[in-house]
């Protein structure tokens, strides 16, 4: 069995890299990922505020989307986001209905 520490700094480096991952990766949208994978960069954020504050961190929403994004989402949204498209929107419409 894993050393409890060393699995939380290996968990810890995996999350690292898939930050480092989304931004590199900004032509992948937001709706992409919650069409393919149920969740995205603002899923993210929600799980890192949440985590935070069972253990007593004040990381609020923003906060943690700054961490995730790695930049105030308002500049990231507007240099990165674009327009999803008619069949964008039917995906991610049809996945919040099977759920």
């Amino acid at each position: 069995m894993m050393d409890k520490n060393i699995q939380t700094e290996i968990e810890a480096a995996v999350f690292r890299q898939l930050i480092s991952h989304f931004s590199e990766r900004t032509d992948v949208q937001n709706i992409d990922l919650m069409n393919l994978s149920g969740f995205c960069r603002n899923c993210l954020s929600k799980w890192y505020s949440a985590a935070a504050q069972e253990l007593g961190q004040e990381v609020d929403y923003e906060q943690a989307r700054e961490i995730v994004y790695g930049m105030p989402y308002s500049e990231w949204k507007s240099r990165y986001q674009t327009e999803a498209t008619p069949e964008q929107l039917a995906a991610f419409n049809e996945n919040k209905e099977a759920e």
